[in-house]
This record gives structure tokens, C-alpha cells and sequence, in this order.
């Protein structure tokens, strides 16, 4: 598998071949490339017409500043660039990429390349991943690969920008220098990226501590609206690879501290070991209770914690779920608006109508109406809120696109399917003092219900079963007393599009990230990784899945 993140933190290139560090280049033009961070810690770039807009929004935000002085856009909604993209917002002062309907994080970083360089050119190089698909290299890469076929190299080693592979032109193929494992690789013309005007990051350096500044942290409100008078591009840091056949190591500088998530095909041929108790939780198309011994094994050391009927499920069992009564449950219209104040969901003045009352209609919701959340004090357009609860999977829960807090309990729109449950005694490596707990999921194939983004048309399932390990401790237990609420809540796995491979209408994971391998953590995907319990429960949070979901 290609390499993840950060390549231009070395300028050398091949022999015969000059630096290609970005924004260092005797050509005065320049174009800007805005990338995200998938779950294997890769930087994927936006296509060149969502970059473009980006550039737009921000670049007419600072002349607005510079007339008014008022501060920087906060927030970007990129389905104006791309309808595929509607449920997706950039935060500009934590460069983060929110995705409305789940509350999914994921970082995001500006570059700059000169504009004979292949971003400028609108050349994409991709290498071919495990499953057939193409998958594009980060820009740098694909910069660097670009400019060493321009000047006639034959085979270029990839060794200086940090990643262990060699990359054949006349073969087209990518080698492993250690593995000597093989994929190909292809070049692909693509629309060119956005020239720009401002070559130069306006904040350079690691962000600061400020909630602003902490990516992927998702947690506590977004305190102030314009903290920093300039964007916060960080540098980038030392690339990681990412594969089942090369060492890896994960870090990050600053907040949450990244790890691997596992690729479709993580464990499909992993040998059933010698279980010592087996337990299934079904999940016929939404939540279940339904749980039962599988093989006739019990599982006395494994019990399941069913959610006892309480004054709050009962509540919970009562919230409407048409999206008027949604956002009037939640929000609590205000009778004045803030002059000053932006709704982060639509970028226009509170005291503005909403800008989704061109394509959000509302019988009971007027344009102007502005609600603030009942918990969280944080204020919206109503009509905008609408929008988003509607674009979502109109479970009766909001959360609130600043600080993230759930209103309500979260469901997601996992397919049907099974998780099966099982202990045996030997250990993961890092916690010798333990059994070890195995976690199956099985989904088949199907139609798509209301909820997913085809209602409809066929899904496929990838790579299932899924094996899936945890150590046999109280915290493991605990995350797997969790899981079960996660699956129950049809959180874990959701029907879109592989990060992996492209396609599309498929069952892919769910920002809950699972380990699929025992015996090493060459890819990430296993053991030992020593934060790996605790940013899972952060992530089981985030999707307000918490320990006060046990008791109830």
C-alpha cells in the first residue's frame, strides 16, 4: 500500500533529480492543494474544483476583513462545490473536516506547488490497492513522481520523501525495497488545481493547544469565533506507511494521537482458534436485543448487559423524528439575533435569513428564525439545522455541529447482520496478563433502506466476516460492553464509500476503529498499541455511546 502522510517534510529527490518540497520553486505561480487525512493516516487531496472554492470562500473573506475587520471565515460547507460533499463542513481555525449527520473529524492541511509542477498541471499519480482499485498518492508524492518522469528518470526511490518503496515507469509498478511486494501504478490527467495568491502560509508552525488548534480532538465547545486573526497551516510531519506488508509507526505533535484503522481485508483468513465460549448478537436491520448462545456453547464469563426498560428509554422511545418536531425539540427559538454573529452551518449573519431557504422548505420553520441548543447555549439558523438533521438519517437525534454534543440518542444506518462474540487464553501482544476477546461481524450483501444514500439499490459487504481482537482485561471488557450498545445502535458500520478502494454502495466502517490482527502491529492494524483502548472510547463517545449507556 502507498504511503500516508507528509512527504514533503524531506526536499531531497533522486539522484540527478532537484528538491521538490513544496512552495519552493523560482516559478512565481503557484497553486494551492487542500488535502484530507483518512483513517490510515493518508492525505487524500480534494479534486481541484473543491480546492478552488476553498479558495474562493477564503480569499473573499479576507477582503471582506480587511473592509470591515471583521475576522476570518470560520467555516466552509463544501457541497456548494461538489453535491457528493453536502454533508461535509471545513473548520477553518481547527483545520478539520466535519461531516454533519455523524460527527465525524477528520484533519485537513493547505499546500502550495508551483504551477508547472503536476498539481498545476492537474496530474494525479495513483497505486493500485488491495482491492484492484486505484488509490491517488498525496500531492507531494505525486509532485515529486511527476517531475522525475519529466526529466527522463527510468526508476525513482521514494526512499528521501520517507517511504520505503521504488517506483518503475517503464514497469508501472510500485515495489516494497524490503518485501520486494509489488503493485502497479498509473498516471491520470485530472482539471488542474486553483493558482493562488498567497504562496506562503499565513500561520506557520505546530498549532497551539487552544481548541482552535487540536485536531481530530472533536471534544469541548469552539469556544471563540475568531481566536486567531490568521489560518493555522501546520507543517507537515514525518511520513508513516501504511500496509499489511511494511512497518509502520503512528504519531502526531499535537492532540489526539492517531492510529491505523483496519483495511476491509484485515483478517478474512485468520484460523478460528479453539473458543471457550461463543456468544451472537444478531441485528436484523436495526436494533437488537436478541442474544444467544452460538454452537450451543455458553458464556458464563461474558454476560451482556441488556438495556433495562427506564424512565429515559421510554423517553427516548417517544422522540419524534419528523425534522420540524426535531429541531423545535432541541433548539430554542430566540426572539433577538446577535448582529455580529455567523451560523457556522450556512456562513451568513444570524440576523440574515438562513442560507439554505432556497433548498430547505419549512411549513413551521421561517427563514429568520434563529434557535439556540437548550444544553450547549450554541445558536443556528432553525432552517439550517433543518437541513442538516434532514440530510442525516433522521433518527430524532441532533449534534451540534460546534461542540459536537449529541441531543438525543444517536443511531446510525448499519445493514443487518450478526456480531458474534468469543474468549480463548492465549494473549495479545502487551497484555500478557490476559485471555484474549474475538469479536466476528457478518453482513451479507443487500438492498438499500431508506436511511442510506440509494434507497433502493443493491449494497456489497467486502471482506466479512471481520475478526476483530481485544485484550481480556476490564478494559477490554469494558469496550466490548460498549461495542455491543455501538452495534445495537447501528454505529458500527455504515453503507458508502471505500476510502480503500472508490466504491461506491458498499459496507465500510464507521470512525470506530477495531484491531484485525493479533500477533504484530507491522500495519497498524494489531498489537501492541498502548493507546488504542483509550482513543477507542473516545471515538465510542463521540458517537455518544458512553458508560452511562450500561446502566440504563
Amino acid at each position: 500500500m502507498a504511503a500516508a502522510q507528509g512527504a514533503g517534510s524531506s526536499s531531497a529527490g533522486p539522484s540527478g533529480l532537484p528538491g521538490s518540497a513544496p512552495g519552493h520553486s523560482s516559478n512565481s505561480t503557484v497553486v494551492a492543494v487542500w488535502e484530507w487525512q483518512d483513517e490510515f493516516g493518508r492525505w487524500r487531496p480534494y479534486r481541484g474544483n473543491v480546492c478552488s472554492y476553498i479558495e474562493q470562500v477564503i480569499q473573499a473573506s479576507q477582503q471582506k476583513g480587511r473592509r470591515s475587520g471583521s475576522g476570518l471565515v470560520s467555516s466552509i460547507p463544501l457541497g456548494r462545490a461538489d453535491p457528493v460533499l453536502a454533508p461535509y463542513v471545513i473548520d477553518i481555525p481547527s483545520l478539520t473536516q466535519f461531516r454533519q449527520d455523524t460527527g465525524t473529524m477528520r484533519a485537513v492541511r493547505r499546500h502550495v506547488f508551483p504551477g508547472d509542477s503536476a498539481a498545476g498541471q492537474g496530474i494525479v499519480w495513483e497505486w493500485q490497492n488491495d482491492e484492484g482499485g486505484w488509490s491517488p498518492y498525496e500531492m507531494n508524492v505525486c509532485v515529486f513522481l511527476e517531475q522525475a518522469r519529466a526529466t527522463n528518470h527510468q526508476r525513482v526511490d521514494l526512499g528521501p520523501l520517507g517511504y520505503n518503496y521504488e517506483v518503475d515507469f517503464v514497469a508501472q509498478v510500485q515495489t516494497n525495497k524490503t518485501t520486494r511486494f509489488r503493485r502497479s501504478v498509473q498516471r491520470r490527467l485530472d482539471a488542474p488545481y486553483p493558482v493562488t495568491t498567497s504562496p506562503a502560509p499565513l500561520h506557520t508552525g505546530v498549532g497551539c493547544s487552544c481548541q482552535q488548534c487540536w485536531p481530530n480532538s472533536g471534544t469541548g465547545p469552539i469556544t471563540t469565533r475568531y481566536r486567531h486573526s490568521m489560518i493555522n497551516f501546520p507543517n507537515s510531519s514525518t511520513a508513516h506507511q501504511v500496509s499489511g506488508r511494511t512497518a509502520s509507526v503512528s504519531s502526531s505533535s499535537v492532540g489526539f494521537v492517531p492510529y491505523n484503522k483496519p483495511t476491509l481485508t484485515g483478517a478474512r483468513s485468520t484460523p478460528r482458534l479453539n473458543a471457550q465460549s461463543t456468544l451472537v448478537l444478531q441485528q436484523a436491520g436495526g436494533p437488537s436485543t436478541g442474544l444467544s448462545a452460538s454452537n450451543g456453547v455458553s458464556a458464563p464469563n461474558l454476560p451482556v448487559k441488556m438495556l433495562k426498560p427506564s424512565k429515559l428509554n421510554q423517553a427516548l422511545a417517544a422522540t419524534p423524528t419528523e425534522p420540524e418536531a426535531v429541531v423545535k425539540k432541541y433548539l430554542e427559538e430566540l426572539k433577538g439575533t446577535p448582529a455580529d454573529e455567523d451560523c457556522i452551518i450556512c456562513m451568513e449573519k444570524l440576523s440574515s435569513p438562513s442560507g439554505y431557504s432556497d433548498t430547505c422548505e419549512s411549513s413551521t420553520i421561517r427563514p429568520e428564525a434563529v434557535g439556540r441548543l437548550r444544553s450547549c447555549q450554541h445558536s443556528f439558523h432553525m432552517l439550517c439545522m433543518l437541513a442538516m438533521y434532514s440530510n442525516g438519517n433522521k433518527d430524532g437525534s441532533l449534534q451540534c455541529p460546534s461542540c459536537k454534543t449529541i441531543y438525543g440518542e444517536k443511531t446510525g444506518t448499519q445493514p443487518k447482520g450478526k456480531m458474534e462474540i468469543s474468549t480463548f487464553p492465549q494473549s495479545l501482544p502487551g497484555h500478557k496478563d490476559c485471555g484474549t476477546i474475538q469479536i466476528v461481524y457478518h453482513i451479507s450483501r443487500g438492498i438499500q433502506g431508506p436511511e442510506h444514500p440509494n434507497p433502493g439499490m443493491p449494497y456489497t459487504a467486502r471482506g466479512f466476516p471481520r475478526y476483530c481482537y481485544l485484550p481480556d482485561n476490564e478494559k477490554g471488557r469494558k469496550v466490548l460492553e460498549l461495542l455491543k450498545v455501538a452495534w445495537k445502535r447501528r454505529l458500527i458500520f455504515t453503507v458508502g464509500t471505500s476510502n480503500t478502494t472508490g466504491e461506491s454502495n458498499t459496507v465500510v466502517w464507521n470512525e470506530i476503529h477495531h484491531k484485525t490482527e493479533m500477533d504484530s502491529n507491522l500495519s497498524g492494524h494489531g498489537y501492541p498499541d498502548p493507546n488504542y483502548l483509550d482513543n477507542v472510547l473516545a471515538e465510542l463517545a463521540a458517537q455518544g455511546v458512553t458508560e452511562d449507556c450500561l446502566g440504563q
